[in-house]
């Protein structure tokens, strides 16, 4: 009989999230039946979104991704020894039937098998080969279907979707504007990624520094931020320009309203004819494979690199989600089980 531990969120969260919103519990899992198979999660994935999608029954356990390998199966298509990436939450250890399963599960797709990674590791069927690199993916290339030679800018450019957007674009042949929170996660987007700039939106003035690094106005915007900052991003676009929000994370956590409040978008997006679209990354669940495969496809080319903040020992995923919201982590947050 396996011992699991798993993560349960005990109160709402309020403003930042808080250690002690969280408990680790234990539960002894039965024996397996035809059809199910044992998960030992490896990774755990951190994302802002969790802070967005905890149900309002408390307590509640996490959700969240993980990569894991299959330890038991009696399951002829998840054999043991198997990598699978799956939205099983926060937890060490899980059943899983995969046919039931996936009706009860919100994210799609809700369990898939790894494409052989070769030497790269596993962890990046969470990262740049997972969920955050069909993101950056599927919402750049086909909300903001940028053209070579266009302007992007990224908001949230040093985390994880943000700063896969950036090399995307500049794959594509577009010029690169990113917005991060630290003097070093700027110098990291321009030497490290090829951003043609970055700037630190808490020191520069936003609306010159977009005046100076892209004088003939902006053509597409990917927004993982929200709030003032992406108010004067758009405030600088072109005609028929194009936005893809992806998130609003300026404001997960802030609990005064007048805070909340940033300038009118309506006489911007009628005077410049923009397009703005939000979107979840479910919407292109049916081309996963698609994703994962081209992004992996640019790992091994070399023209998408990657960062991976890993937080070590399950016991640590609660620091690792509240260093989200404190701008701690550059690149792809992740938790390492073992």
């Amino acid at each position: 009989m396996v011992l699991a531990k798993k993560y349960v969120v005990v109160t709402p969260f309020v403003g930042e999230p808080k250690k002690s919103d969280f408990d680790i519990v234990q539960e002894h899992l039965p024996a397996l039946k035809d059809g199910e198979f044992l998960a030992e999660a490896a990774y755990l994935s951190v994302d802002p979104y969790q802070r967005m999608k905890i149900g309002n029954a408390f307590p509640c356990d996490m959700i969240g991704g993980q990569v894991a390998r299959i330890t038991e199966s009696k399951n002829k298509d998840y054999p043991a020894g198997s990598w699978i990436m799956g939205h099983l939450g926060w937890r060490t250890h899980t059943i899983v039937n995969p046919e039931e399963d996936a009706k009860r599960c919100a994210q799609k797709p809700f369990l898939y098998r790894l494409p052989d990674f070769g030497d790269l590791p596993v962890s990046l069927g969470l990262g740049v080969c997972g969920r955050v690199g069909n993101s950056a993916y599927f919402g750049f290339t086909q909300i903001c279907q940028p053209k070579p030679g266009e302007t992007v800018v990224v908001s949230g450019a040093a985390g994880a979707v943000g700063s896969h957007v950036g090399q995307i674009a500049k794959i594509l042949g577009c010029k690169v504007i990113g917005f991060a929170g630290t003097d070093d996660k700027c110098e990291w987007l321009v030497k490290e990624l090829g951003f043609n700039y970055a700037g630190n939106y808490k020191t520069v003035d936003i609306a010159q520094f977009l005046k100076e690094s892209a004088p003939e106005g902006v053509d597409c915007y990917f927004d993982n931020v929200g709030g003032e900052l992406s108010s004067v991003v758009i405030s600088q676009m072109n005609q028929y320009g194009r936005i893809a929000v992806c998130g609003a994370i300026s404001s997960y956590n802030e609990t005064i309203a007048e805070k909340r409040r940033a300038t009118m978008l309506q006489p911007f997006i009628v005077g410049k004819q923009l397009k703005i679209e939000g979107f979840q990354v479910n919407r292109f669940a049916e081309r996963t494979q698609e994703g994962v495969i081209q992004n992996l496809q640019w790992v091994k080319e070399g023209k998408l690199k990657y960062k991976e903040h890993i937080f070590d020992g399950f016991e640590s995923a609660a620091d690792a989600f509240i260093g989200l919201f404190r701008g701690v982590n550059t690149g792809k947050t992740l938790v390492k089980v073992n």
